[in-house]
């Protein structure tokens, strides 16, 4: 309406999609401003929502599960977790032109810059609904402009497309909060690497097997855990049908970087847990005489090292104590959640046909 500042409203799932949205909003309200200080700029607003839809949802069903007509803004923007493809080609924007609607897929963006890439396209979604010449939007950078009536798909480019969208996938996972979620673990796994560093042997040890014994004992200690984290706790997705099963790969595979990054850092935040305990409370002469070398600071990295394989060994124990929930908080978004717990339900009976 004439006199009254544009608006646009940014909903977004929790998570990932909801802290890129807060920046988002930011970024919107900055550059429209600066770009028609005549129009008064954007009033840009954010609101957290998950909606019922999945991967399988077909853009006109989001539509109506949004129902951006009920909205007052002039423009609605969805900013969302789910994967969407067309094909095996990323989707990243579908634009109703005459709802003056969009849907943004983060996964499909990749697993880096991702705030700028959702900015650049944010603004081309901006750009397609408010444009007033009729002609197509330019499109953002490394993506191709498909047009359905008045539905504008921006699909990833084909190169890597199924790299590309694990990226997105894990990133929107935040892999590195697997360790602030899973305390019990972290408990479990320091009690075991501080009771281990008071025993002489463990020292002498650390002392005579060598980088590569180290390395090997370390990889071996990372994939346990990681390998009980996927068994004990369910993580592994088994497609119902051979339509399902490239998904269920792509889900996969996504489970295990997430985790394989989350214990990863996991492992470092107790090596040096351990490593300022070791320091702290080891006199020096007693590794002195046990070990017949000076405790110095390669003896005492040498002894976080393997303690800290030990220890993320009893992690690897202690994550039974972590119930699947928790255990699915740490290592997923809310949609994945959401997906297991789909799977996980019973489905209902099925009455007779009509």
């Amino acid at each position: 309406m004439v006199g009254e500042q544009p608006s646009i409203l940014l909903i977004a799932d929790p998570g990932a999609p909801e802290a890129i949205a807060e920046h988002l909003s930011e970024a919107l309200a900055d550059s429209q401003h600066a770009e028609h200080r005549a129009d008064r700029g954007w009033d840009v607003s954010v609101r957290c929502h998950a909606y019922p839809i999945d991967e399988h949802t077909e853009f006109a069903e989001v539509v109506g599960a949004v129902d951006p007509g009920g909205e007052t803004e002039d423009l609605v923007i969805y900013l969302t977790d789910l994967p969407r493809r067309q094909g095996t080609t990323p989707v990243l924007a579908d634009i109703g032109l005459s709802d003056r609607f969009a849907v943004i897929s983060i996964p499909g963006l990749g697993g880096a810059f991702i705030e700028r890439r959702v900015r650049e396209l944010a603004r081309t979604v901006v750009g397609e609904v408010t444009s007033r010449s009729g002609q197509p939007h330019a499109p953002a950078t490394r993506t191709h402009r498909v047009q359905d009536g008045d539905v504008v798909h921006y699909l990833g480019p084909s190169a890597l497309s199924r790299l590309r969208l694990l990226a997105g996938m894990v990133y929107a996972n935040r892999p590195w909060r697997l360790v602030t979620g899973m305390s019990k673990v972290m408990m479990a796994a320091f009690a075991t690497g501080a009771v281990s560093l008071a025993y002489p042997t463990m020292w002498q040890l650390s002392a005579t097997m060598g980088p590569w014994r180290l390395s090997t004992t370390t990889v071996l200690a990372i994939l346990a855990l990681i390998a009980w984290l996927i068994i004990e706790h369910r993580l592994w997705e088994r497609p119902h049908g051979s339509g399902e099963r490239e998904r269920a790969v792509l889900y996969n595979a996504s489970t295990v970087i997430t985790l394989t990054i989350g214990v990863i850092i996991f492992h470092a935040a107790l090596f040096a847990l351990l490593l300022l305990t070791a320091w702290w409370t080891i006199p020096p002469q007693m590794v002195t005489e046990n070990t017949g070398r000076p405790a110095d600071l390669t003896t005492l990295l040498l002894m976080a090292w393997l303690v800290a394989a030990v220890a993320t060994l009893g992690g690897a124990l202690g994550s039974g104590m972590e119930d699947d929930e928790a255990v699915r908080a740490a290592a997923y978004g809310v949609r994945q959640r959401r997906r297991f717990d789909r799977t996980d339900r019973p489905a209902p009976p099925r009455g007779p046909m009509a």
